[in-house]
């Protein structure tokens, strides 16, 4: 029979009647090959199932053929000499869009009448088409910000009409290849540098409360950081032995002498794993996230009982005005288009970033809410939030208290924008974190009892938390603070330098004329003191000032450069746990998981060189562009909305103390399928 030459026939045994068997899923379709194609192309159409087990290439082989049938299929005559007619368009009319020719609404609905889209230029038109784009495939509205997403537009209307974009099958194999290839390339020439400057592995846990356990690794040097790979280790999270294994194939897969430190996220608190790195490899430290360590000492101010009643007050000013379009609209006005809440990337950087920003507006809210425009308006004035709200903008104490909230906190936000921003900070945090407690001696003059809780809080997570002897070492080698005759501390931070350099320098021949040499850069004797080095101290890093002027120390620039280079925090941009939940999915096929492995290290790599991009200009590394409108700040109801896909733009997967938008799912849940694999 003719039916029986279809190449689809090799997936499917035939049965009595009209009745195929899927040799996949072993299901039996009633209406003989198509069906079968319907089913093998995992569209849910023509009232078949999707087969849950067709390999990728069978499923793109099968697209391919329904795809050509439908382009195959006889357009009427009429219609055709219709789309053939030449358009005639009078001089100095604009260029409209016609629902014959191209209209992307038109296309995916076709009953929509003509008159709904008269008047419709090019520009409107190409709008219509990337947002249908957008809404049809559940993308973040944060994308159009991606630089990739211009560069794509403008390449495209250089190829001009007519341009086919890549399809699925091309997307994922060639260009896929071809661009892990090229991000490939740029890792292999970053380790160029790690002879001389050194690298940190940076390692990022995540876990929800169905034990799952993901570790992603990362490396970071001067020139860049970026993704090494992601494991699931549910099954061994606990293990001791299976995580050493782990940690000794990755650090073997860079070099232990090219390792100057491995930094560990809150989440994997394992002391037998840091003791293993730490017997194993004499020469390599273990840090904890700087960035995390002081999102730690901010939830805990917080916690402090007037300090939370501030906080709820603050909120419920926030709820009351963005739960009301134009209320909102209102206070904008008043506010000079400037918002009122911040959106920060945790949860605590969000509360003391949005009482800054409602301490600035003060004036101007105090002036909204004693306006006629407000007052006389039932719709606002005879809300039961609005005389709650009218208390808690006119009582002075707690226009003080937020006043002393951002005092305290402020100083420690700057920290953090110090260590989030991706650039080497381990030569600085010593003196930040100095100068941030001190900054609370300072504003608490007159009150020991308020100094005592606040220092209590940060001493204890600084001690036992933070502080590490590299942090010590790198401030001792740090220029700026060597030099500086207002810094304090340089005697109680030198036994750690020495003990750092012992682990560097572990035998008496490495360490023959350190001591000389120590002294060289102290007393700033020979190119130490020159008029360039000095001037260069506040002008370049301290790993490049020692690059340029320590050479007369040849021992000691190695190690301070080595030191000086690192960083002191995890990654400095919002990860989306979602896609390594996928890649790890025990659902996935072989080829599914290769193929996913490949987009999330591309996906991973063009996110941390976009986010070093960013942190070169203005951007805040620690707030984020849009407000988080599912936040403390602005969402009423206690309970979670229901998680379709318009409500999880910010919706944890842990439920921790980040920031919903910081670590979230993004627009995908458990059951969506990601790059449709």
């Amino acid at each position: 029979m003719v039916r029986e030459k279809d190449i689809c026939w090799e997936y499917a045994e035939k049965l009595d009647g009209n009745k195929v068997k899927c040799k996949f899923c072993l299901r039996v379709l009633n209406g003989g090959i198509s069906r079968l194609k319907h089913h093998l192309s995992r569209l849910p159409s023509k009232g078949v199932n999707p087969c849950s087990k067709v390999r990728d290439d069978v499923t793109d082989k099968v697209l391919a053929i329904l795809a050509s049938k439908d382009d195959s299929k006889d357009v009427p005559l009429t219609k055709k000499r219709k789309r053939e007619e030449p358009v005639n368009i009078p001089p100095n009319t604009s260029l409209v869009v016609t629902l014959e020719t191209s209209s992307p609404v038109a296309k995916i609905f076709p009953n929509i009448t003509q008159n709904m889209l008269s008047h419709v230029t090019d520009q409107e038109n190409a709008e219509r088409s990337i947002a249908l784009f957008f809404f049809e495939n559940k993308l973040d509205f944060s994308v159009a910000r991606s630089p990739s997403y211009q560069l794509m537009i403008d390449s495209i209307a250089r190829c001009g009409k007519g341009f086919n974009g890549p399809t699925p099958e091309t997307l994922k194999t060639n260009w896929l290849e071809t661009i892990k290839s090229e991000v490939s390339i740029q890792s292999k020439e970053i380790e160029k540098e790690w002879s001389t400057t050194g690298c940190t592995i940076i390692v990022e846990t995540w876990t929800d409360n169905k034990s799952r356990a993901l570790i992603n690794f990362l490396i970071s040097s001067p020139s860049s950081m970026f993704f090494h790979k992601s494991v699931d280790a549910s099954s061994y999270f606990k293990n001791t032995k299976f995580l050493a294994d782990l940690f000794d194939s990755v650090i073997q897969d860079f070099g232990p002498e090219n390792i100057v430190q491995i930094i560990l996220d809150n989440t994997l608190n394992c002391t037998s794993i840091v003791n293993h790195i730490l017997h194993t490899y004499g020469t390599i430290f273990v840090s904890p996230c700087a960035s995390q360590c002081i999102n730690a000492i901010l939830k805990e101010f917080s916690k402090i009982d007037w300090v939370n009643r501030c906080i709820l007050q603050a909120q419920m000013i926030s709820k009351f005005i963005y739960n009301n379009s134009s209320l909102l609209e209102m206070m904008k006005k008043f506010t000079v288009g400037e918002e009122i809440i911040k959106t920060g990337i945790t949860k605590y950087v969000s509360h003391f970033l949005s009482l800054q920003s409602i301490l600035k507006q003060r004036s101007r809210l105090k002036h909204m809410f004693n306006s006629p425009e407000f007052t006389n308006n039932p719709s606002y004035s005879n809300k039961p939030q609005s005389m709650p709200c009218i208390g808690i903008i006119d009582d002075n104490e707690f226009w003080r208290q937020v006043e002393e909230c951002v005092a305290v906190s402020d100083p420690f936000l700057k920290v953090m924008r110090e260590v989030s921003g991706g650039k080497p900070a381990v030569g600085s945090i010593y003196e930040l974190m100095t100068k941030a407690k001190e900054s609370i001696r300072t504003y608490y003059i007159m009150d020991d009892i308020k100094c005592k809780i606040f220092f209590d809080i940060v001493d204890q997570k600084w001690q036992s938390h933070l502080h590490s002897p590299l942090h010590s070492a790198a401030a001792f080698l740090n220029p700026s603070i060597q030099y500086n005759p207002e810094i304090k501390f340089l005697g109680s931070i030198k036994e750690d330098f020495f003990r750092v350099l012992e682990k560097l320098l572990p035998t008496p021949e490495l360490r023959r004329d350190i001591t000389n040499q120590i002294l060289l850069f102290t007393r700033a004797t020979g190119m130490f003191g020159c008029n360039l080095a000095k001037e260069a101290i506040d002008a370049v890093s301290p790993g490049i000032w020692w690059e340029q002027y320590g050479d007369s120390a040849p021992t000691l620039q190695r190690v301070a450069m080595r030191i000086l280079s690192q960083v002191c925090s995890t990654s400095p941009f919002e990860r989306h746990w979602s896609t390594f939940q996928q890649i790890h999915s025990d659902k996935r096929n072989k080829i599914n998981k290769e193929t996913l492995n490949d987009i999330a290290y591309v996906h991973y790599n063009l996110k941390l060189a976009s986010s070093k991009r960013s942190n070169s200009t203005d951007i805040d590394p620690i707030q984020l562009e849009d407000i988080d409108m599912t936040s403390q700040w602005v969402e009423e109801t206690e309970n979670a909305s229901p998680t379709q896909w318009l409500d999880r733009f910010g919706s944890a997967l842990d439920g921790n103390d980040l920031n919903t938008r910081q670590f979230s799912n993004s627009i995908f849940g458990p059951n969506d399928h990601l790059f449709n694999l």
